[in-house]
């Protein structure tokens, strides 16, 4: 008999048939009777002080219902505890273009639209800062009055002896590594539909990732207990983190509607998403690392300064990423790590898959194969000497289960003909290889509580259908079936009688959200737990019909049965009628999850982030051809092993890997925000290059199982852990087709050919 019936197999995705036939109802699809079309009057200016605001013409216009500014939503929130500098609508002053000043709804989108030229507004405009380095340097017009100097926060962790380390190395690389902003580009804007019952309670509808936050930051805003207001997630066309934490439509959204009485929906243009932003930061890394002859790393120090934008946001996390996950993929004893996160008066940075490690992954990969090469030694032997192993714990206190990175290293290698291939191509066709790796969720909630992480409830209707509910949000990433997939195994049944009821907080239980790639470990973990309590519950009731003891029965196939003797067996459905014969009831059951306090982390101030119950891991090589003529780059090929634990379904770990994949492709060779002021150049879809299919290489997905002890079966994350390998794979592979070396992304054709320009010149050609 197989392992598993479920588990491990190729499975759609359960929420698939909706949304290939149009089904699928997404916030900007759904409305109410009367409702209203909100609008957000955006600031033109980086940094200015509202002087007056006048709103009487607009107000004044037919078919304008009501409007708000800043004083009716002045209470200020922030996803994290220490960053709470955000308010609904600007109060005293614009940190950033696009951040709101007044919002209004109207009977149509084009009447409120029109209402907003009619608004006047005088500013008095402040001396803007743009770049983070200068911004850290300036004495006067601070972004926040509370934040001299505009850093927000800075952190100093030092651990082992660095100093040692570095006389102990033989050769030591100093290099500075930049990074452009990158944003999210989901398919689907951002969108909040909020409506008021008589009763007083609210109801909002919203495009995010974490309903529970959302909960929590509109009863602060708007002085309501959680209990008045219910989150609902509809269809999410995709997140990536750009809706992992509440945003500035969704306070306006629900203030309107309890000002004017009626349902209000603001759906946000494409120009406006990109001024929200919450993508991943401008970053400055520097970086010095020491290895010895052998190829061991001595020491590394590592300063990053990061470009912030306007608000905290996700930056306290971002940049202590930054530094937490230095460790964790090879065996470094010696680290020192300054970052600093300033702020700048551009929209704020936040969570963007990867989050916090990619820039630097990029910095460390590259700058590994330089050190590889100054010693002589080929860029896969210097990882392989780095290792750590398994059950272990890094410097900085993170503790590693499962570890699949060796093998991921060895399938790569030798799908790619590895050997066969580095230094040995032709000019202009090179190859290189990277590792990354990710946290399977956080192990400290941000919101500082005890609580778990994830629930799950499971109910057994008479007709033996299963229900679960869970409060996660379903972005396209698979949640939904993948706990329908754990309660199925657990309990012995078919997908088809699985329903799965997410996301909507006055039926679901708590769950954090859909970010950090935290749900199939914690999620996953909760479902299996309540799936085994209705478990125990039927085989209770089935050892009293059959006379054996629980423990002799086995859940499989629709049936339950005796394991030594199969003949002798009932159905599911029978099981579940004796069990709530027993149990004088409905059958249901609930598991929750959060980190063991093993997992948690240490004690030094910034220790919280950067912990995980497990590590996901991944190995890449990427395949390249470089025009030396025109500096223009084709990956060909990119070959992808991603260590997942356990695959629950092989299908969707394979799609992540490849979303994973191209997502980290687009950093690495075409994507950037653009500013001139802190005017985004490029605000829409058509001028921010993201890889199309014609842009996409062959990407060949490869699963590592390393089965994690306490994964649900021994999975753990695969969403986000691929995604930072590519990019210093493609920069690696750059240097052994021509030779240069491209330290900022994204590795445009212009820096490729000026730097093969600066190398002819420098040989004399």
């Amino acid at each position: 008999m197989a392992e598993f019936s479920i588990i491990g197999k190729r499975i759609s995705m359960v929420d698939g048939p909706a949304k290939v036939t149009g089904g699928a109802k997404y916030t900007d699809d759904l409305t109410l009777p009367g409702m209203l079309h909100g609008k957000i009057l955006r600031s033109p200016h980086p940094h200015a002080r509202l002087v007056r605001l006048d709103t009487s013409r607009a107000a004044a216009l037919p078919g304008v219902i009501g409007m708000i500014t800043g004083a009716d939503v002045s209470r200020p929130y922030g996803i994290l505890p220490v960053g709470h500098d955000e308010t609904g609508l600007a109060v005293d002053k614009v940190r950033s273009i696009g951040e709101g000043v007044a919002a209004i709804d109207a009977v149509s989108a084009e009447i409120a639209e029109e209402a907003l030229e009619l608004i006047d507004v005088e500013y008095e405009v402040l001396p803007a800062a743009f770049d983070p380095e200068q911004a850290m340097r300036r004495q006067t017009d601070w972004i926040h009055e509370d934040k001299p100097y505009n850093i927000e926060k800075e952190y100093h962790h030092h651990f082992g002896d660095v100093e040692a380390g570095f006389r102990e190395a033989d050769v030591v690389r100093e290099d500075r590594f930049t990074a452009e902003p990158v944003t999210h580009a989901a398919m689907e804007p951002h969108g909040t539909l909020a409506s008021y019952e008589p009763s007083g309670k609210l109801t909002v509808w919203s495009s995010t990732q974490t309903p529970y936050y959302l909960q929590l930051t509109l009863a602060r805003v708007l002085d309501l207990p959680t209990s008045q207001i219910r989150v609902i997630v509809p269809f999410v066309g995709g997140g990536f983190g750009g809706k992992d934490e509440p945003l500035p439509h969704e306070i306006c959204a629900a203030a309107l509607a309890g000002k004017v009485g009626r349902p209000v929906k603001i759906t946000c243009s494409r120009e406006e998403v990109f001024y929200l932003h919450r993508g991943r930061p401008h970053q400055i890394i520097d970086l010095k690392t020491g290895i010895t002859r052998a190829g061991r790393i001595a020491a590394v120090e590592c300063r990053v300064i990061q470009g912030g934008g306007a608000f905290c946001s996700y930056g306290v996390v971002t940049i202590l990423y930054a530094g937490a996950l230095l460790a964790a993929l090879y065996d470094i004893r010696n680290i020192k790590y300054d970052g600093y996160r300033v702020l700048t008066n551009k929209p704020p940075c936040g969570a963007m898959r990867g989050h916090g490690t990619v820039n630097v992954r990029f910095a460390f990969e590259s700058q590994l194969d330089m050190l590889a090469e100054a010693i002589g030694t080929d860029p896969v032997e210097i990882r392989q000497r780095n290792l750590l192993t398994p059950h272990s714990r890094t410097v900085n206190d993170l503790r590693v289960t499962s570890y699949g990175y060796p093998e991921c290293i060895r399938q790569v290698i030798e799908h790619s003909r590895w050997s066969k291939k580095r230094g040995k191509l032709p000019f202009g066709e090179g190859i290189g290889i990277a590792g990354s790796h990710y946290v399977s969720g956080a192990a400290n909630s941000i919101i500082r509580s005890d609580m778990p992480h994830s629930t799950v409830l499971i109910k057994v209707d008479h007709d033996a259908n299963v229900t679960i509910f869970t409060g996660t949000a379903e972005i396209g990433q698979g949640c939904d079936t993948m706990q329908a997939q754990v309660v199925a195994e657990e309990l012995g049944v078919g997908l088809e009688q699985m329903h799965v009821v997410a996301a909507d907080s006055d039926v679901t239980p708590v769950d954090l959200g859909s970010y950090s790639s935290r749900v199939t470990f914690m999620a996953g973990n909760a479902a299996l737990q309540a799936a085994r309590e209705v478990k125990r519950q039927l085989l209770s009731a089935v050892s009293e019909q059959l006379g054996v003891a629980s423990t002799d029965l086995v859940a499989r196939a629709g049936k339950i049965f005796i394991r030594n003797d199969p003949s002798r067996a009932v159905s599911f459905a029978q099981a579940v009628s004796a069990a709530q014969e027993m149990m004088g009831g409905t059958l249901m059951g609930t598991g929750s999850y959060a980190p063991s306090p093993q997992a948690r982390g240490g004690k030094f101030k910034g220790a919280g982030v950067g912990p995980g119950p497990a590590y996901s891991y991944s190995a890449q090589v990427a395949e390249v051809t470089v025009d030396p003529g025109t500096g223009r780059v084709t990956v060909d090929r990119v070959i992808a092993a991603h260590d997942c634990g356990r695959a629950l379904n092989p299908l969707t770990v394979e799609g992540q890997i490849e979303g994973s994949v191209s997502m980290g492709l687009g950093q690495a060779l075409s994507e950037q925000v653009l500013y001139a002021d802190g005017y985004i150049l490029n605000p829409g879809l058509l001028e921010y290059k993201t890889p199309g299919m014609l842009d996409s290489p062959e990407i060949v997905p490869i699963i590592v199982e390393s089965v994690d002890p306490e994964g649900p079966f021994g999975a753990k994350e695969a969403g986000e852990g691929s995604l930072a390998a590519v990019i210093p794979a493609v920069a690696n592979a750059i240097y052994d087709a021509v030779g240069v070396r491209i330290t900022s992304l994204p590795i445009t054709p212009e820096k490729v050919l000026k730097a093969l320009q600066t190398k002819r010149v420098g040989s004399g050609r």
